[in-house]
């Protein structure tokens, strides 16, 4: 069994989140904290900052400082927002480790969707081609990515979760949202049909099959970008 300490290598404001989980409306005032923990009001404010952009907390002038639930995304994507920076095939390797990730977790993630999950996902798929047949024609991104991460989003796992929400922010990142190609669009929701109906159906395994040639269409989308 795993034992339960906080780590030494976070700061005293992050140790006290993890050791107040109670403390789920609002926090105390910096000042009051500094006298609690024995830490300058100036050193906390620098450790607020830090808590706020991981997206574990929010500060908001009525309500003062709330703690958020937890979710490893806004981590992830500081440093894949950096990679890219410095690097845009960082994108392609963080393609790479999200088509694992979506693989590894299929058959877990189809197994736990409700039949309202299915209708929602029958419901996505619609509104998609409702998009690429209608005058004008429109790019449904949005159903894209509510489609991936719905599929996924029984998963009670923060980290799995975390890493595919950042993937879908980087993908808009590096501009991908706005390819216009009618043909490769026609058949990417081609393979989302194909998923879904293997999903309503129970077939994880046809569904698992058609996502993976779904993904191999992403990766020359990606590699025809560079």
């Amino acid at each position: 069994m795993l034992r339960e300490r906080v780590s030494p290598n976070i700061s005293e404001f992050l140790r006290y989140l993890a050791a107040h989980p109670e403390a789920e409306n609002s926090l105390p005032p910096l000042i009051e904290l500094s006298r609690e923990l024995g830490v300058g009001v100036a050193a906390l404010r620098e450790q607020l900052e830090v808590a706020r952009s991981l997206g574990l907390v929010e500060v908001k002038p009525r309500t003062g400082m709330r703690r958020k639930t937890y979710t490893f995304a806004p981590a992830v994507l500081k440093s894949l927002d950096y990679a890219i920076a410095l690097n845009k095939d960082h994108f392609i390797a963080f393609a790479d480790l999200r088509q694992h990730i979506e693989t590894a977790y299929w058959h877990e993630s189809v197994n736990l969707l409700t039949p309202q999950d299915h209708a929602a996902l029958q419901e996505l798929v619609a509104r998609a081609w409702k998009k690429l047949r209608g005058t004008p024609i429109e790019i449904p991104h949005p159903e894209h990515r509510e489609l991936h991460l719905a599929i996924y989003g029984r998963l009670n796992n923060p980290f799995v979760t975390g890493l595919l929400q950042s993937y879908w922010d980087a993908y808009e990142t590096v501009g991908l949202n706005f390819f216009t190609d009618y043909n490769y669009l026609t058949e990417v929701w081609n393979y989302h049909q194909k998923m879904v109906d293997a999903i309503c159906s129970n077939d994880a395994e046809a569904g698992y099959r058609a996502l993976s040639e779904h993904t191999d269409l992403i990766h020359q989308l990606i590699s025809s970008s560079k």
